[in-house]
């Protein structure tokens, strides 16, 4: 018979709401290269807090699953089926993910192919199969042995046609195999020959998604006490933390790398985050106006990925016209009409323009929760 359904876990609507928040603020800069350092991702080697959204979103659909499938895993004869829907999820999002690298012009001949939507798809698919069909402890040596091997990977293995093992931009082994697979034209950096969301990289993000699926059968489990539940993630999250900064010391935290210290560095963190927030919101249940605006948020965090990205795009290649016959872009006149025109400081006008961008997007999230309007694969 099936299981019931699990109370929904509120503090992880929350912990997605306030990623997506963070999200728009990383993303939409009114000027790249005047924005406060901690907005803005590392050059290369090392983490801000703007490195820590993309793992962040990755952990939480972790958990997300395990409440998601909690009740099919127990019943072998519907996982078929499961799969098959797991299997459209995947490709649905790994199509929205290269419609954003084609849109406005649609070039097939040079667009990007790796992306972050279709490593999310990825990872989605792998995480969902092995928690159908593995153990607790089979899950947990995955994640170990995908992080070591990568390491062994990254730091050992010879890169064919250029040398030693090394952790540069464009001449680390996962840069070599996207040039080789996707070719420099369908790559996001094709000019530097590297792209941030590279193939290889997907094996250490599956033990990203592999952290958030342990964490959520921690939480789902009907034993022990939700106190004690909180208080052991606390001490998982701040363990992982140090194993994160120990591992540095070799192979160094390092987001467009996904290396392995920076999964264990930023999980860390994405535990810690919802042990917080867990204890806050479904263990004292300090709930009220400061949660639904972010659960709004987190309610259709697929549609305020898409749509920003792809609006992004159009802006900034849309050219508008001046009387004077010049000609400029419709991102940059916003910019400079609404914000450097109006705010002295660069940096103040940069996080002004971002900020606004945020404020209009949680408003039409608010009215698409308040509506019940929710946009999901």
């Amino acid at each position: 018979m099936p299981s019931a359904k699990p109370a929904r876990l509120l503090s992880l609507d929350v912990f997605r709401g306030l990623t997506v928040v963070l999200m728009l603020l990383v993303n939409n800069a009114g000027d790249y290269t005047q924005y406060y350092r901690p907005l803005a991702h590392a050059p290369w080697h090392g983490c801000t807090p703007a490195d820590l959204v993309f793992p962040s979103f990755v952990f939480i659909m972790g958990v997300a699953l395990v409440y998601g499938l909690a009740a099919v895993r127990a019943q072998p004869e519907q996982h078929m089926a499961t799969l098959w829907r797991i299997g459209r999820r995947v490709l649905v999002l790994l199509v929205l993910g290269l419609l954003i690298g084609l849109v406005p012009y649609f070039y097939f001949t040079s667009f990007r192919i790796p992306g972050v939507l279709q490593r999310i798809a990825l990872v989605y698919g792998v995480c969902s199969v092995l928690f159908l069909k593995t153990t607790w402890r089979q899950q947990l040596w995955i994640s170990a042995g995908l992080l070591v091997g990568y390491n062994v990977l990254l730091q050992l293995v010879p890169v064919p046609g250029i040398g030693p093992a090394n952790l540069e931009p464009a001449t680390n082994l996962g840069a070599w195999l996207d040039q080789r697979l996707f070719t420099l034209d369908h790559m996001f950096l094709k000019d530097k020959g590297w792209d941030p969301e590279s193939l290889l990289g997907t094996l250490p993000t599956i033990a990203t998604g592999l952290l958030g699926v342990l964490v959520g059968q921690w939480l789902h489990r009907p034993a022990p006490e939700r106190t004690a539940k909180a208080v052991w993630l606390f001490v998982a999250g701040a363990g992982l933390v140090l194993l994160g900064l120990i591992w540095n010391g070799w192979f160094p935290i390092n987001k467009a790398l996904w290396t392995s210290s920076f999964v264990l560095y930023a999980g860390g963190i994405s535990v810690l985050m919802l042990a917080g927030l867990y204890f806050l919101v479904d263990v004292q249940e300090w709930r009220g106006a400061w949660t639904r605006p972010l659960i709004a948020c987190g309610s259709n965090a697929l549609l305020v990925f898409f749509l920003p990205e792809v609006l992004e795009r159009l802006l900034t290649r849309l050219k508008l016209h001046h009387a004077d016959g010049s000609v400029f872009y419709a991102r940059d006149w916003l910019y400079h009409t609404f914000f450097t025109a109006r705010i002295a400081n660069p940096y103040h006008a940069s996080l002004a323009y971002a900020v606004a961008y945020v404020a209009v997007w949680v408003g039409i999230l608010w009215v698409l929760y308040r509506r019940r309007i929710f946009f999901t694969v």
